[in-house]
């Protein structure tokens, strides 16, 4: 296969040892339909060169990557399944297939799957995905990247050509493998499983392991650790708070879907708020409203408290819990910084004040989450708020005072200029609601037309350059 110079192959979890995974063997899928590849993230790790018929060989039928990983490996973990501990858990219908380094930063990458067959920790699931759940994952990562949220990348989706049983959507349906581009496959459960097994050594190589390669600037600290702990704690705060401005509701935050990372990954039942409603709760079978939107960060903060228990062994409880409390902060910042930032303004002196009423508002008046954003961009512009359906709700009381507030904020520096890019010109904001997610989906079962959902993600990137020119005009990168 010839291979981009931007392509780095740097396979380092085998180095783990056989304790951390099992090898194993991809499904053989009677047939491979490519129905999606990231060209963006392939140029990246320099697998953009690929024909189509090497892109299905190697994340359709899996042979290795040139210099990569020679097995896939099934990675071995436990995590809290709503809060009730499961030591049976592990990839059950994945692998981790390869890593390499970001073209651009350097970073560690990893390219793992879903759906990709029967591993050891499958118990009585057929290790498969649907193709309706590979569309889902496509729209909640490319409108999570285009909000600036830390994600993983839906890098690849195959059909495969089977017929799936599901008691959650019309069956049988079509199947689907996929394959993610993230930065860590690293999961709290990871740790929780070395911690249950009384395994201390390894959880030491694995906390050296994180530090080396996610978290280096912890490697010199006089605890590294604890440093290393209250890193992962703040990324993992800063997620959730980039998913509070982006209106996401992952659905399942088990600990084994909560990296060191910080990475939103691993999409199930998500929503998107149609309105800011903190009791929206994403999964059908979430009966207690464990994961609501507005309980994601105290159930964020709850899981950093499980990894907290496994390094005590490792760490002083004292600077552990200094970690802990680094997650209100941390969740707060970003809170103020994202919010600013997504209404083209600049922090400054009462900005909790004016992000905390902003939300209020948006609550009592139940103008569409999205919406408000949309409208209110720039600092409350006259024009935009006259060009909106919602105009008399922001002339109402709930509104009335966090309008003041935001013309008077200051503009970011290129807001202007932002806000020439054609996205803003558009008489309704990009969402992608449940209904805008079956619409997407009908044609494709019904017909076989990929034609909207092609069009859905142009409109998402679209999305995604005019919000990033906010950000980086802010110089916070809103690309990771």
């Amino acid at each position: 296969m010839p291979v981009s110079n931007a392509y780095h192959p740097d396979p380092r979890h085998p180095s783990l040892g056989g304790e951390f995974y099992d090898v194993v063997a991809p499904a053989d899928f009677p047939k491979a339909v490519l129905r999606f590849r990231n060209d963006r993230w392939a140029a990246r790790v320099g697998l953009d060169t690929l024909t189509d018929v090497e892109w299905i060989a190697h994340f359709g039928r899996f042979e290795p990557l040139p210099g990569n990983i020679p097995q896939p490996l099934a990675l071995r973990y436990h995590g809290h399944q709503f809060r009730s501990y499961n030591p049976d858990l592990g990839d059950g219908r994945g692998f981790l297939f390869a890593q390499m380094r970001d073209h651009v930063d350097g970073r560690l990458l990893d390219l793992g799957t879903k759906g990709s067959g029967r591993t050891p920790w499958s118990r009585t699931a057929d290790g498969r995905l649907t193709l309706k759940g590979g569309v889902r994952e496509i729209l909640a990562t490319e409108m999570l990247e285009a909000q600036g949220v830390y994600t993983s990348k839906t890098f690849s989706l195959i059909e495969t050509g089977e017929d799936l049983i599901r008691h959650d959507e019309p069956s049988p349906t079509r199947s689907a493998v996929m394959v993610r581009l993230s930065h860590s496959h690293v999961r709290i459960g990871t740790f929780q499983r070395l911690a249950a097994l009384e395994q201390t050594a390894d959880l030491r190589r694995l906390v050296d392991y994180c530090i080396e390669h996610y978290w280096p600037s912890a490697a010199g600290a006089a605890d590294p650790v604890a440093a290393f702990f209250a890193l992962a704690v703040q990324a993992i705060a800063r997620m959730g708070a980039d998913w509070w401005v982006a209106g996401f509701v992952h659905g399942v935050l088990n600990t084994d879907n909560t990296t060191i990372t910080g990475e939103s990954f691993d999409y199930g039942p998500w929503r998107f708020l149609p309105t800011l409603d903190p009791a929206f709760t994403a999964a059908y079978f979430d009966h207690s409203s464990l994961y609501a939107f507005g309980r994601q960060a105290p159930q964020l903060f709850w899981n950093c408290e499980r990894l907290a228990g496994c390094l005590l062994d490792l760490s002083s409880q004292a600077e552990l819990v200094k970690g802990l409390e680094a997650f209100q902060p941390a969740f707060w910042n970003r809170l103020e910084a994202r919010t600013h930032a997504k209404l083209g303004l600049v922090p400054r002196d009462g900005a909790r004040e004016l992000v905390q009423d902003f939300y209020e508002a948006l609550h009592k008046s139940q103008v569409p989450y999205e919406r408000a954003y949309f409208d209110l961009v720039g600092g409350a512009l006259p024009q935009r708020i006259a060009a909106s359906p919602h105009r008399d709700a922001y002339e109402g009381e709930h509104w009335k005072g966090v309008v003041a507030m935001l013309r008077t904020a200051q503009p970011a520096p290129s807001a202007a200029a932002a806000l020439a890019h054609p996205y803003f010109a558009a008489a309704a904001p990009c969402t992608i609601l449940i209904d805008e997610m079956e619409s997407t989906w009908s044609p494709i079962a019904e017909a076989d037309d990929w034609s909207v959902l092609h069009g859905k993600i142009e409109e998402i990137r679209a999305l995604g350059a005019a919000l990033a020119a906010l950000l980086e005009a802010k110089g916070q990168g809103f690309l990771p």
